[in-house]
């Protein structure tokens, strides 16, 4: 079986295809597909810790602290004194941040319709239960490690 029949790399091509294609779309607002997840994520649910960011978006803290900077810098984010723990911030979505995720939470809908569009509901079902399973399976092995 050639490596482009993998289902590894399958996945891993269409994921970097994705990623490639919705950051030109959002190019003109001067953010990357990674720091809008992490902003995204802040305007749903901001006031959490950058452990907890880390551990709901799933990516390397490191990562995240390098993300939060730059939205911070770009004033879409900031971080206030945790009271509880004098150790850690709260992280929260400013209103320009805020109405930002909102301004492109519909273009990355559109996006994601418009590759889809072949596609049938059941089949999107479908495909969802299958990267959840994949998902729940490499959650598995990780902590087999």
């Amino acid at each position: 079986m050639s490596v482009n029949d993998s289902i590894g790399f399958i996945i891993s091509k269409t994921a970097r295809k994705l990623n490639q294609m919705l950051s030109i779309q959002f190019q003109p607002y001067d953010i990357t597909t990674e720091q809008w997840s992490v902003l995204n994520k802040l305007a749903e649910e901001g006031g959490i810790t950058q452990k907890e960011l880390s551990c709901r978006i799933e990516k390397d803290p490191t990562n995240v602290t390098r993300i939060l900077d730059q939205l911070e810098r770009k004033g879409w984010i900031e971080r206030v004194a945790n009271e509880e723990d004098r150790r850690s911030f709260l992280t929260y979505a400013t209103e320009s941040g805020r109405a930002l995720s909102d301004e492109l939470e519909p273009i990355e809908k559109e996006f994601v319709q418009s590759i889809l569009h072949s596609v049938s509901d059941e089949e999107i079902a479908l495909l969802r239960s299958i990267m959840a399973r994949i998902n729940a399976n490499l959650e598995a092995k990780s902590s087999e490690v």
